[in-house]
């Protein structure tokens, strides 16, 4: 099968969103602030993905949502109603911008340091506004971390922040907040109210320095050292960074808080989260999910949290997800897999790696997380996993753990589970 040449065509609406192709149609790319969204722009998202895509929709790494199978004489119809439903860029030419990175609990997490969702407001407005940090890649991203209970902290972000006090925060590049000894410590920290203009000088540093190879701060550093990048920084700065935080650790995340149901804030509400099976919902299934709480935010698990729940139905929501076929608990096969895309929707992949992970649902091992990757650039997961199938072949995988050798290869799917197995994910 050729890959798709719909979506090639540049959209009437230039500026605003872009629709890019892939084997299985249009692929339109649907950025949340901080992954949330209220059920009426969920509808519109369903809506829309029903009228002029596949009913597909995936939810991404980044707490995004992706609308697949566009149709190409639809771009401008599909891009108008996302608009007006409030899902686009505040300005032309920001959508790739907005990779602000929070917890799925930020402003939420009544044991939190504080709410960190004013602070986001701010960087995200920075980065729509000045048109020269449009230069930056859109896989750039930026994590703000409120030190909530429930935070992705394994993803590496090319800037990070996160609060040590309610007046101060800690940061770093190219990385994620330090939890244990080994890991690298911040670089300094500051005063919350400075934390735009380090921010920005930041970004625009990045953008002095940066060759037009050189997309990620992790590129950047292979040339530059963060000594040189600090006292650039330092320069744009009116106030001095303190580098007194070799000490500092993050407190740890717990990654089994997106699931069930929690305490939401100080007052009455709560939040019940569900695993999307493999980060993939259809229209009827996201229209539903708007059906069952006032507002949604999408996961960097690929999952999703209803918010503003009665505890009082809190149960019969749980049910209701279940029945939607989404993961209401951390041990089911689905809260355990990841997929990419696979070759269904994209050329590079080697096999159809989401019918696999459903065939190899049927079998999986009691305990640990499984990654199937198309090919070897594992989208579909940004953080570490255990155990890696790569494919290589339709139906035929090479299998990874923590090693760069392959343990096993060129395994059926009926074989890599036989595998595991008798190799304990958890050992």
């Amino acid at each position: 099968m050729q890959a798709s040449t719909q979506a090639s065509r540049p959209s009437a609406c230039p500026g605003l969103m872009r629709i890019v192709p892939a084997r299985d149609g249009g692929l339109c790319r649907v950025r949340l602030a901080w992954g949330e969204l209220s059920a009426a722009q969920a509808r519109a998202v369903a809506e829309v993905s029903q009228a002029f895509g596949s009913g597909v929709i995936d939810v991404t790494n980044r707490a995004n949502l992706q609308i697949r199978g566009v149709q190409e004489h639809s771009q401008d119809a599909l891009i108008s109603r996302v608009v007006s439903a409030g899902l686009g860029p505040a300005t032309p030419g920001a959508d790739d911008l907005r990779n602000v990175m929070l917890s799925p609990l930020a402003g939420l997490d009544p044991d939190a340091v504080l709410d960190v969702t004013p602070l986001a407001s701010v960087l995200l407005d920075q980065l729509q506004s000045d048109a020269r940090l449009h230069q930056l890649s859109p896989k750039f991203a930026l994590m703000v971390d409120g030190g909530e209970r429930l935070s992705m902290l394994d993803h590496p972000h090319d800037v990070w922040i996160s609060a040590v006090s309610a007046q101060r925060f800690a940061f770093g590049l190219a990385g994620c907040p330090p939890r244990f000894e080994h890991d690298a410590p911040a670089l300094a920290v500051l005063e919350t109210a400075h934390i735009p203009a380090l921010v920005d000088a930041l970004l625009h540093t990045f953008l002095d320095l940066a060759l037009p190879s050189q997309t990620r701060m992790r590129d950047l550093l292979t040339t530059c050292s963060i000594e040189e990048i600090l006292g650039r920084v330092q320069d744009k700065l009116g106030f001095p960074l303190d580098h007194d935080v070799e000490n500092w650790r993050r407190p740890a995340s717990d990654a089994r808080l997106r699931f069930g149901v929690h305490r939401q804030g100080t007052g009455d509400s709560v939040c019940v989260g569900a695993q999307a099976p493999l980060g993939r919902l259809s229209a009827a299934t996201l229209s539903a999910l708007a059906d069952l709480a006032p507002r949604l935010r999408m996961t960097p698990w690929q999952s999703v949290m209803l918010l503003d729940v009665q505890p009082a139905a809190a149960q019969a929501v749980v049910e209701q997800l279940a029945a939607l076929g989404l993961a209401t608990t951390p041990d089911e096969p689905f809260a355990r897999l990841i997929a990419c895309t696979g070759s269904q929707g994209c050329a590079k992949s080697f096999a159809d790696t989401k019918a696999d992970a459903h065939l190899l649902a049927r079998s999986m091992p009691p305990m640990g997380d499984v990654h199937l990757s198309g090919c070897a650039r594992s989208c579909a997961a940004a953080h570490p996993v255990r155990t890696t199938l790569m494919a290589v072949a339709p139906g035929r995988y090479d299998l990874y753990g923590e090693a760069p050798e392959a343990l096993a290869r060129h395994l059926t799917i009926e074989q890599a589970a036989c595998w595991l197995a008798r190799s304990p994910l958890d050992a």
